[in-house]
């Protein structure tokens, strides 16, 4: 039993040590440079969503979408579709753009 169970651990691929990053919220941070908070225009829904006034930052849209009457607020990430060539082959990626 015990060579069955050695043998198995030899043809199974090994697990890999994945390190958490040490500063959460810098990395959360960071991600989120690129994002945009805007409310919703009056009249907009979930199914046709429309953009209103931009806000600064995620806390001052919770505030300001409270205080209107349909409490919405948007969030939006741009990013540009960029080609990169790696022996030959194009990789399509893309660039987050900053504000």
């Amino acid at each position: 039993m015990a060579t069955t169970v050695a043998r198995v651990a030899e043809i199974l691929p090994q697990p890999t040590q994945v390190s958490k990053p040490k500063n959460t919220r810098k990395s959360r941070r960071e991600a989120e440079e690129g994002v945009r908070y805007f409310l919703a225009k009056d009249g907009s829904s979930i199914e046709k969503p429309e953009l209103g006034a931009e806000v600064a930052s995620e806390g001052e849209a919770l505030i300001k979408a409270f205080q209107s009457k349909n409490g919405v607020i948007y969030t939006v990430l741009a990013y540009k579709a960029e080609a990169e060539i790696d022996g030959g082959s194009p990789t399509l990626v893309k660039r987050p753009l900053r504000k």
